[in-house]
């Protein structure tokens, strides 16, 4: 693993960037001594993106869905009046 001064990392850090994203780890050093190990950050695994129709096939609805109880819906907004 490659070890950068402080003073060489600022001058190519985005150089080092690219390499640490690309899975090259690195250190950076002050003075000589070790102070960071910079690494990529792993990605969390994406969630599955939930869209319409994600449950075609597991029920039907009726033909007459929109008109079922028709009567009994209007007789229960008449009667508030």
């Amino acid at each position: 693993m490659q070890t950068f001064n402080i003073h060489e990392a600022k001058t190519h850090l985005s150089r080092l960037v690219e390499k640490a994203a690309g899975g090259e780890s690195f250190i950076i050093a002050k003075a000589g001594k070790p102070m960071v190990k910079v690494t990529a950050i792993e990605e969390p695994e994406a969630k599955p993106i939930h869209r319409l129709g994600f449950m075609k096939g597991r029920f039907t609805v009726p033909d007459d869905f929109d008109t079922r109880m028709g009567n009994e819906i209007v007789r229960l907004f008449e009667e508030g009046e």
